[in-house]
């Protein structure tokens, strides 16, 4: 062999040769040292200059002598070469790994030429086993990366297979993102952006379209790094990696050849559950290899020698079942040969324990790079295709069919696909572009076929023209994740919808041969991919044999078994989280037509043991999700309460907490589009299917299901921005334009903030908003981020009067984009365009654009960058938009020269109202609209605020010339900025020239108004000024000031404070009073004056007639303020108030000051609120009081700090008999209030005192020798059990006739029964109300009544065994009839018991209810057999919900059995059997609303034989049962007794209701309201009634009656003249619309009925026609006690005929008129009427429209209404109910008032504070959905102290934030703010 010539014939010296430019480069970055060894292995000779040379540290010289050795051994023998080579790869660090392999097999494995003479001895210092370590272990290396390569060439091949068309690296693009910047908030705005910008979330910035790159040229550098490739499912991110790992096995592509290529898939991963070490994962794993341990170690330490070496590809990341988090601690490199979870290998590869230096790409979605952060050097949005790229996509999968028929259908589809928004947007994602395509083919195909039809559309979709080419080519949008902003519909793409109709349909003619129709929701477009699927069969090798274009409905019930199957793998595949299905998952025949038909991928995954298994799953997440979502329409598998739970909203905004999900959450809005009934007809067909219920009635349940879950959060009120899109989403899909209705009707502005915002959102908005029609809608896009493709949408939505641009994103080119559109929004009346980054160019386009908008009445552009410039052209937009009321200009950057231009305008325009200008921050201009019917207004003049500004004299010069050429002004504010004297007197000089009728306001440094009298010649009504402050006036300058008002008489305000007058020169203000003719109010605070002024004060105020208000403060500031009101008035009635704060009276000044008081004969109230009262000075106020008759209210809130003082001024009882009432309470309100003659009723209240041991014993001596008292509130005064006991065994001797409140006293048990012996103890004690809990409620009432029933009611209380037997004996000895009302005392069943075993002797009246938690179901039961047991003097019994009733008399037996609503089961009833049979006397039986079933049925058909005398059988229920009445009925005919019975809800079959025909002819009430029956049935029934001759109520409630059973039941009532009670609600709906004269022949059939008593027609809709028939029948109809007419359609002018008919029912007692139109004609007629029906006690008129005029008339009938217990005026249509409320007073017997969802506000709150003490009995209050502030709230607070039976007042929805709310309920719980 020639010497030349290496072991694997390779040229040892080419080899050299050819690798000298890469080898010069590696050696140049190599150590010294290692260089050194290098040269030493040449010959002395020929390495002595080149050694000394090396010593040159020039690194040009160092490369000259490198090049040197290189060329040396290029020339050299073979074996020297072979030496150097291996000397070099083992010195050398950083060798690519080829380039090391190729120069290690040229040199050969030993180093046989050692021995040649030739190589000098020691020309090498490496060891022998040092030279012949590496090429073993590069060989086994090198072996691997070959088995590598094969199998990643093997997956391409299986992946690549169905390809439609070629992969290629430099053709997918990527927006570039540099990761770890750090995050302030997880909902913060999007980062700026260029306006293609493709960011899904508003947290991260990918660059813009501008700044893309390519895939490869992105992976370009990020050897060493961890990148991270995110993208939305379905966007081929693991194809890319295939193809990436294919491109490295050819040396291609970005990844080096030299590097190990490990493609590591997260689904794969997820199965390896055992701990394993890197060595397992990669060689066991990854690539399994049959070498031995040697060898795999070899490859192993290579690997870990040279990380650099390895390229690591996470695929997938958003499929990892476990979270990787970054590792912020710094801890050591972790053991690659220690077995570690999975989670743990990958988190050390990402956080660099692992491996560091080796490369890594990661993909996932864009949600899930978060976890990554931190970790990431580089992130990277997949971007996807543009509609070139999805037209060509299209053209070559329909190439790919092969004949010309399959190309025209491609054209045609790229038309249509083009055309559909929905087709479009999922065919931007790679997968579903392909889904698409089939989709397509199928419809297309479809049309083709005349028997074919594709599922219904929506009826505003248009038919497209095939093979019509666009004018225009829409521009795609790139996709978005999927998760993050929902699905791909929406969440990807943006693009122009150029040739759009309004209603989203595009504009195109219809075709002229073809047509073909296009789903119109996403859920629809579903439903065609899945007939698509279904209708196609592919070979093995995945082509499309041929296609099926059957009818989708078809399709579907052919392949409904293999459907059912697939629908539940899927949903259970969403419940665990699961995408990839095991064959033990799935039959085998299902796998085998799931892959055949396309809808399944077959999955190779390696599991633990190493060994490949198949595994599948569905083609795409969201079929997954959509199947799912069938499954859950179509089967009953899945819960009502399991769709709840899984049915939410979900928000864009990303937060490390948020749930980790592999779908794409789109199973909500599968839901929606399911529930459409588009989708019906699919479903019903597939409910057909072995998993599903088998017909349309549970499809139409689950869809109303759906609906209604949709409905609540349409009217929620609380949804954040990124869920009201979510919730516009659902609802487009639903296509239910009634939800449209309410999502806009619960918020008229849709406030999307905060989020990125795409055509296809603004396609959902479209649609809710368009179904407001004109009622108009706000659209708010504060801090969003909106591209310009969406401004192209926007249009669609129309009836907008609101917009809001409002984000640093919007600038000029955004706002000439938006100014193309503004002229199509033509009821815009708001734009807001503000907080952006508009300049005069912008501001120019928007003035050029919303002139077109003419009703536009406010702009707001503030917080741009407009300045000077930009001002000018909004202004000129005053004159040209004629509603425009006002403009918002401030923080623009602008100067007073752009003021000065506003102001110019107003002498051109003279609308200008005001022009408000505050520094730099506001700058506002108001406009007034003058119309021809206001022109004989007076006009009001404009005014001009320029506050804070900085003036010069120039400044001021140029305002002035302004100010002199504007119109009259009223007033010019010009205060807060800094005047020197030189501008001051600029300004002056110009006051002659200005026409300003108000006053100028100045400010420098002290303020100054220059009033103006307006140029009036008659100024007698002008109000005077003079002010005087701070000038250090002396009492000797008052003269001259009086000198000088001799010529002003008619001075009204005098200002003197903060000067120096004192006590000389307040007297001397006093003696000139006189003089002053019309003072109103003189200001002398802060003079210096001493304590002689209060008692000069009050005389003052005692001789002046006209000096109304003395008001003296000695608090922070001195303050003497004189109020006046002249004119003629009554001086008995006049009233004067002596206001005294804040200061310190002695004793002798009480003394004094009270008795100048006596001197007032006109009303008069004492104000000493927070002054420092001693208890001598009470004591000397008590001894004056008797004398100071005039004295009206005595207030001391705050003046009182001891319970001594408190009690000594409750001596004010026994000292004057004219106090009405007393409430005190140390340092807070307290108030004496008096009566001018004797008091007929007073009030004490004393609260917040110690009344312990001898102030309890002084309290009571005093109240017991005082007068008669109302009530007496000691609530809150630490009296606890020993205080309350003495308080209880002396109440016998006060006179109380209302109530005592001892409330918050730290009662316990034994207290409680201290207060319960009240009972017994005190005659007039009538009831007792304790809760011990957190209410501490304690109230004793009191009635005047003798022998009344007593009442104790106990709640929460927690009482205990002992309690109950105590509570027995006190009941036993009281000989009054008692009643018992126990409520969550955590009673036991035994201790009921044996309560009720101690009441069963010797009571002669006796009720009881217990409500416990656990009285339910069967406890109910058996809770009721054992009182029946162990009581014979049971009348009756009863449960209800959760609370047991007994009624006890002596020697009575059991009549009344009832257990209703309280979850009882038939087979829970046979404990009850031998009882109820052992009751022969039973006359009453209900069941009610519980769930008997066949074996309560048998139950009652084995007791009714037993019951000889029961009249009464009442077994209503909530779900329709035909088994029940069908058991029954037989049972029925042969209880001869029953008189009453209740069918409610029930279902009666044919052989049943034939059977009850025999047994109605003798009942005397019916109730078979809610029943269903057939209409033989039915009509049988209702033709039977006619035979009821003696009954007296018919209640048919809901029924659905056809024309004949309508015709049968106007007969068969006139028939019945018995008819007492008739219920007929909602029967004329059940009919229809078109049954009118239906209506008014079952009115007509009333006309004989005339022992009417209660009547309900709710819900008939029946109009004029039909009221006018109704009352004809009033004057017959004497007995009418109750009347209903809800939701009637009855007018005002027939309200007030309807009134007028009712006058002659005079004994009517409830009234109820809701949800009709009455309004004030109405409300007039009831003042006239109300008045003499006297019995009412409830009226209802709520949602109605009352007006103003009304509610006044309305209070005029509610002050006659003397029995009035209920009101409801509930949304009547005004605000303004304070006359109403005011009305309310006279009402005593008033218990429940509703005035919800009116906007009232705080006066009507005001105004029921003072009602709430006079109606006693009041228990509830509506004030839901209002305007009352946090001012009102607490006055009703304060208004509940005094009224302890009020139970509640509501007021969810008002003004009141929650944390205020919050501690308002704290502070009194009866205040609810909840909605429920």
């Amino acid at each position: 062999m020639d010497e030349g010539v290496g072991p694997n014939s390779e040229n040892v010296n080419s080899v050299l040769a050819q690798e000298s430019l890469e080898l010069l480069n590696i050696l140049s970055g190599q150590s010294s040292a290692v260089i050194m060894k290098l040269f030493q292995m040449m010959p002395s000779d020929a390495g002595c200059n080149i050694n000394q040379a090396s010593c040159n540290r020039s690194s040009a010289a160092v490369t000259e002598h490198i090049k040197g050795l290189l060329e040396y051994f290029r020339v050299a023998n073979a074996a020297d070469c072979r030496t150097f080579l291996q000397s070099m790869c083992v010195l050398c660090d950083n060798i690519p790994m080829h380039l090391e392999s190729r120069l290690m097999s040229a040199a050969g494995y030993e180093n046989s030429e050692l021995s040649n003479p030739s190589v000098m001895a020691g020309k090498s210092s490496l060891p022998p086993s040092k030279q012949l370590i590496k090429r073993p272990r590069i060989d086994y290396w090198m072996q691997y990366i070959a088995e590598v390569i094969h199998s990643l060439q093997r997956r391409w091949e299986r992946v690549s297979e169905l390809l439609v068309s070629e992969v290629q690296l430099e053709n997918v693009w990527v927006s570039v993102r540099t990761a770890n910047r750090a995050r302030v908030r997880p909902d913060q705005t999007p980062g700026p952006g260029d306006k293609r910008a493709r960011t899904p979330e508003p947290d991260w910035d990918y660059g813009s379209m501008d700044s893309r790159v390519t895939l490869e040229n992105f992976l370009q550098g990020c050897a060493g790094k961890v990148t991270v490739l995110v993208g939305p499912a379905g966007s081929g991110k693991t194809l890319l990696m295939s193809c990436l790992g294919q491109q490295w096995a050819h040396g291609l592509g970005p990844v080096p050849s030299s590097c190990l290529f490990v493609l590591l898939e997260f689904r794969q991963l997820n199965i390896l559950s055992r701990p394993l070490s890197l060595s397992e994962l990669l060689l066991r794993h990854y690539v399994p290899v049959k070498h031995s341990d040697h060898e795999k170690e070899a490859i192993v330490d290579y690997l870990l020698s040279n990380p650099e070496q390895s390229c690591w590809v996470l695929d997938g990341y958003d499929e990892f079942h476990n979270k990787i988090t970054k590792q912020d601690l710094q801890i050591e490199l972790l053991d690659p040969e220690k077995p570690l979870p999975v989670a743990d290998l990958i988190s050390g590869l990402l956080n660099r324990l692992l491996l560091p230096g080796c490369t890594l790409i990661v993909t996932c979605r864009v949600r899930d790079v978060l976890d990554l952060e931190g970790m990431s050097d580089k992130v990277g949005l997949l971007l996807g295709w543009d509609c070139q790229e999805i037209k060509e996509y299209v053209d070559n999968y329909f190439f790919k069919k092969g004949h010309s028929a399959n190309r025209a259908l491609g054209v045609k589809a790229a038309e249509l696909l083009v055309s559909s928004g929905h087709l479009l947007a999922m065919s931007s994602l790679p997968a579903l572009c392909n889904m698409t395509c089939i989709c397509l083919e199928y419809l297309l195909l479809e049309s083709r076929n005349p028997g074919g039809t594709s599922i219904p559309k929506e009826r505003s979709e248009t038919r497209l023209k095939v093979g019509e080419s666009e004018k225009k080519e829409p521009q795609i949008r790139k996709l978005e994740d999927t998760e993050e902003g929902g699905y791909v519909q929406r969440e990807d793409q943006g693009r122009s919808y150029e040739g759009m109709m309004m209603d989203g349909t595009i504009k195109r003619p219809p075709p002229p041969h073809t047509q073909a129709q296009i789903p119109s929701t996403l859920t629809q477009v579903y439903l065609s991919v899945l007939g698509a699927f279904l209708s196609r069969d592919l070979d093995t090798r995945g082509n499309n044999d041929k296609l099926n274009t059957m009818k989708l409905t078809d399709i579907l019930s052919q392949h409904r078994s293999e459907l059912g199957e697939l629908s539940k793998l899927a949903w259970n595949g969403v419940e665990e989280s699961k995408i990839l299905f095991m064959n033990e998952d799935i039959t085998q025949n299902v796998i085998e037509f799931s892959i055949r038909k396309g809808l399944f991928s077959q999955v190779e995954l390696r599991c633990e043991d190493g060994m490949l298994v198949n595994s599948y799953c569905f083609t795409h997440l969201t079929l997954q999700e959509f199947l799912a979502a069938l499954r859950i329409m179509t089967s009953d598998d899945v819960s009502d309460m399991h769709l709840k739970k899984r049915f939410s909203l979900r928000t864009r905004w990303m937060t490390r907490s948020d749930r980790r999900t592999v779908f794409t959450d789109s199973l909500h809005l599968f839901l929606c589009g399911l529930a459409s009934p588009y989708c019906t007809p699919a479903l019903v067909h597939l409910a057909r299917t072995s998993g599903g219920t088998g017909g349309p009635i549970w499809v139409e349940k689950r869809q109303s299901l759906v609906l209604n879950l949709l409905t609540k959060l349409c009217q929620s009120n609380n949804l954040t921005g990124p869920k009201i899109l979510e919730l516009c989403h659902c609802v487009q899909e639903s296509q239910d334009h009634q939800l449209a209705k309410q999502v806009v009707g619960v918020r008229p502005t849709l406030e999307l903030r905060n989020i990125r915002l795409l055509p296809n959102d603004i396609d959902a908005l479209a649609f809710v908003v368009n179904s407001v029609d004109n009622n108009g809608v706000g659209l708010d896009f504060r801090a969003c981020s909106m591209d310009s493709e969406c401004l192209d949408v926007l249009p669609r939505c129309q009836y907008i009067h609101y917009l809001s641009f409002c984000s640093r994103k919007y600038g000029d080119k955004f706002a000439e984009k938006l100014s193309s559109i503004l002229p199509k929004f033509k009821s815009l009346r708001k734009l807001e365009f503000c907080g952006a980054s508009l300049t005069s160019t912008g501001a120019a386009s928007l003035a050029s654009a919303l002139p077109n908008c003419p009703e536009v009445t406010e702009i707001n552009l503030s917080d741009n960058n407009l300045k000077d410039g930009g001002i000018k052209p909004i202004a000129e937009l005053f004159t040209k938009l004629p509603r425009l009321v006002l403009v918002k200009l401030g923080q623009n950057n602008s100067s007073l020269e752009a003021v000065n231009f506003l102001i110019g305008k107003m002498s051109s325009f003279s609308n200008i109202e005001q022009i408000h200008a505050d520094g730099m921050k506001e700058l506002t201009v108001t406009i007034s609209q003058k119309s021809d019917l206001d022109s004989h207004k007076t006009k009001c003049e404009p005014t001009i605020s320029l506050l804070n500004q900085k003036w010069s004299r120039s400044d001021m010069q140029q305002l002035a010339n302004s100010l002199a050429r504007c119109p009259a002004l009223s007033i010019v504010n010009i205060s807060g900025g800094h005047l020197d004297v030189d501008t001051l007197r600029m300004l002056i000089e110009f006051l002659p020239k200005f026409k300003i009728t108000k006053k100028i306001i100045l400010q420098s440094p002290a303020q100054v108004s220059i009033a103006f009298s307006g140029g009036r010649k008659n100024t007698n009504g002008v109000s005077k000024v003079l002010c005087l402050r701070c000038c250090g006036l002396l009492p000797t300058h008052l003269e001259r000031v009086w000198r000088s008002l001799g010529t002003c008489p008619d001075l009204t305000f005098l200002d003197v404070s903060s000067n120096c007058l004192g006590n000389n020169g307040l007297r001397k203000l006093l003696d000139i009073l006189p003089r002053l003719s019309v003072i109103q109010e003189i200001n002398a605070s802060n003079n210096g004056s001493g304590k002689e002024r209060v008692v000069m004060l009050a005389g003052a105020l005692c001789s002046q007639n006209s000096l109304t208000e003395i008001h003296i403060s000695d608090g922070e500031t001195e303050q003497v303020i004189l109020k006046f009101c002249h004119g003629e008035r009554d001086e008995n009635h006049q009233k004067k108030l002596f206001r005294m704060n804040n200061s310190s009276l002695l004793p002798s000044d009480m003394t004094t000051l009270c008795k100048r008081l006596v001197l007032c004969h006109c009303y008069l109230e004492l104000d000493l609120s927070y002054c420092l009262l001693t208890d001598k000075a009470i004591e000397n106020l008590l001894k004056v009081l008797p004398k100071m008759t005039s004295l009206q209210r005595l207030n001391v809130s705050h003046s009182i700090t001891s319970t001594t003082g408190a009690l000594a001024l409750v001596r004010c009882l026994n000292v004057s008999q004219r106090v009405t009432s007393v409430e005190l309470r140390p340092h807070a309100e307290s108030f004496i209030t008096f009566d001018s003659v004797k008091a007929k009723e007073t009030s004490c209240r004393l609260t917040h005192c110690s009344l312990q041991g001898d102030n309890l014993e002084r309290l009571l001596d005093i109240l017991q020798q005082g007068p008669k008292l109302s009530d007496l509130d000691l609530s809150s005064n630490q009296l606890e059990d020993e205080g309350v006991k003495k308080f209880v065994d002396r109440l016998q001797k006060l006179k109380i006739t209302s109530y005592v409140n001892l409330s918050n006293n730290g009662l316990t048990q034994k207290g409680l029964l201290d207060v319960a012996n009240a009972l017994c103890i005190c005659n007039n004690v009538s009831g007792v109300d304790i809760s011990l809990k957190a209410e501490d409620r304690c109230v004793i009432w009191s009635t005047q009544y003798e022998d009344c029933v007593k009442t104790l009611s106990v709640t929460d209380s927690g009482l205990e065994h002992d309690h109950l037997v105590r509570l027995a004996e006190i009941m036993s000895v009281t000989p009054s009839p008692i009643k018992l009302e126990f409520q969550n005392n955590l009673l036991q069943s035994d201790w009921i018991e044996d309560f009720l075993k101690l009441l069963n002797s010797g009571q002669r009246g006796f009720s009881m209810s217990i409500d416990e938690r656990w009285i339910r179901s069967e406890e109910a039961v058996s809770l009721l057999c054992r009182c029946l047991h162990l009581s014979s003097n049971i009348h009756t019994i009863r449960v209800h919900h959760t609370t047991l009733h007994l009624s006890l008399m002596e020697s009575t037996e059991l009549t009344s059995v009832s257990l209703v609503d309280c979850a009882v089961e038939g087979h829970h009833l046979a404990s009850m059997k031998s009882i109820i049979q052992r009751c022969p006397l039973l006359t009453q039986l209900d069941f009610s609303y519980n769930n008997l079933g066949i074996d309560g049925a048998e139950f009652l058909c084995s007791v009714l034989p037993s019951l000889p005398n029961l009249t009464s059988l009442s077994i209503g229920s909530k779900e329709a049962s035909v088994a029940v009445v069908e058991k029954l009925s037989e049972a029925l005919v042969q209880a001869t007794a029953i008189q009453c019975l209740n069918l409610s809800g029930h279902a009666v079959s044919d052989m049943a209701a034939k059977i009850m025909t025999r047994m109605l002819p003798r009942l005397r009430s019916l109730n078979l309201s809610h029943c269903e029956w057939s209409a033989s049935g039915g009509l049988q029934l209702i033709q039977t009634l006619g035979e009821c001759v003696s009954l007296e109520g018919l209640c048919l409630d809901c029924l659905q009656l056809n024309e004949e059973s309508r015709m049968a039941l106007a007969q068969a009532l006139r028939k019945i003249n018995s008819i007492r009670s008739l219920k007929l609600n909602k029967i004329a709906t059940a009919m229809g619309p078109s049954q009118t004269n239906g209506v008014l022949d079952l009115l007509a059939a009333m006309e004989g009925l005339n022992r009417m008593q209660d009547i309900e027609l709710n819900g008939w809709m029946m109009g004029d026609r039909g009221i006018e028939e109704l009352t004809r029948h009033f004057p017959v109809w004497m007995e009418l006690r109750r009347i209903s007419l809800s939701k009637n359609l009855i007018s005002d002018l027939l309200g007030e005929m309807l009134l007028e008919a009712l006058k002659s029912c005079t004994h009517l007692e409830e009234l109820h008129l809701p949800s009709n139109s009455l309004g004030d004609v109405t409300a007039a007629r009831m003042a006239l009427v109300l008045a003499s029906l006297t019995n009412i006690s409830v009226l209802d008129i709520s949602e109605n429209r009352i007006g103003h005029e009304g509610s006044v008339s309305l209070s005029k009938a509610i002050m006659c209404m003397k029995n009035l217990t209920k009101i409801d005026l509930t949304s009547v249509g005004t605000s303004k109910l304070c006359p109403v409320a005011a009305s309310l007073a006279h009402c005593p017997l008033l218990q429940d008032v509703r005035l919800g969802w009116n906007n009232c506000g705080d006066k009507v709150a005001l105004e029921l504070v003072r009602v709430m003490p006079l109606c006693r009995k009041l228990k509830r209050i509506d004030l839901e959905s209002n305007a009352i502030s946090v001012s009102g709230a607490e006055a009703l607070v304060k208004a509940l102290q005094s009224c302890p039976a009020v139970q509640i007042i509501r007021l969810w929805r008002n003004n009141v934030s929650t944390t205020k709310a919050q501690t308002l309920s704290l502070k009194e719980r009866r205040l609810n703010f909840s909605s429920t």
